[in-house]
């Protein structure tokens, strides 16, 4: 019965992270286009970039590889690593051939142990679940003394979002975020140490609801994996979401929507 718990578990973890390879492939062409927020974090992480360019590094989740390549110009060898084949393929022909790219799932990371000095990931790892499997993952590929430097997004994102389909379903239409203590806890361990943190609450402005939809689904953020109905929500539903967002617009006309980005740095005990 457990083997069979076991292999039901991780059917589900392999079909949810198909899922998110394909909805994260559809949006390849679009991405950088709709990337505001991941513009705005990745270049923040930037400054807790170590100085030493001798180094291997991982950029995990590299999507169209827009940030892999400022990394590629500055260290030695650099590894571009996405779950989506349509991303990496966007990523191959459009930045540094010097970059080696390799698929891989963050769950299941193809690389040797203590073999890497620095992984870097830019709001990605929000969407892998099991989270703590994944920093487990990540741990155990980094070299002793290694960094791992990450944004994510914490419990209060969307919450204009999240109020407003709730006043319309008890369905889940966004991704239950992490709270910072949560990181915490997964990030402080016995091998490990967040050693820098900062949590930037931020706002985006939008013409409108569908606005921001667009702007989700071009990032491929748009899946949520719990949802009782999987069809798309009806005409007369995503009206009432909208009336309901009305709460929250501004005098002037626009739309906002909240980020709480959370970055770290955590070294791996020597």
């Amino acid at each position: 019965m457990h083997n069979f718990d076991q292999a039901n578990i991780a059917k589900a973890r392999i079909e949810k992270t198909t899922e998110i390879a394909k909805s994260f492939g559809a949006a390849s062409r679009s991405y950088d286009v709709s990337a505001r927020l991941q513009r705005y974090s990745g270049k923040h992480l930037m400054s807790w970039l170590p100085d030493d360019t001798d180094l291997t590094v991982v950029d995990l989740g590299c999507g169209t590889g827009f940030f892999t390549d400022i990394l590629a110009s500055q260290y030695q060898q650099v590894i571009g690593l996405d779950v989506s084949t349509k991303m990496l393929s966007f990523a191959k022909q459009s930045r540094s051939k010097d970059i080696f790219w390799l698929e891989g799932d963050a769950n299941s990371i193809p690389l040797q142990s203590n073999s890497v000095d620095l992984i870097y990931s830019n709001l990605m790892i929000q969407w892998l679940d099991p989270l703590d499997s994944a920093i487990k993952e990540i741990l155990r590929v980094l070299k002793p003394g290694g960094l791992f430097l990450f944004s994510t997004l914490t419990d209060g994102t969307l919450f204009e979002l999240k109020s407003s389909w709730k006043q319309v379903d008890d369905d889940q239409h966004v991704i239950d975020f992490k709270t910072e203590s949560m990181l915490e806890t997964l990030l402080n361990t016995d091998v490990s140490t967040l050693i820098k943190q900062k949590n930037n609450p931020i706002s985006l402005e939008y013409e409108n609801v569908l606005h921001l939809a667009r702007e989700l689904k071009g990032l491929g953020a748009n899946k949520v994996h719990d949802r009782k109905n999987k069809g798309l929500s009806g005409k007369t539903k995503w009206q009432k979401m909208c009336t309901a967002y009305q709460d929250f617009q501004e005098p002037n006309g626009v739309y906002p929507a909240s980020y709480h980005v959370f970055s770290g740095l955590v070294k791996l005990n020597p």
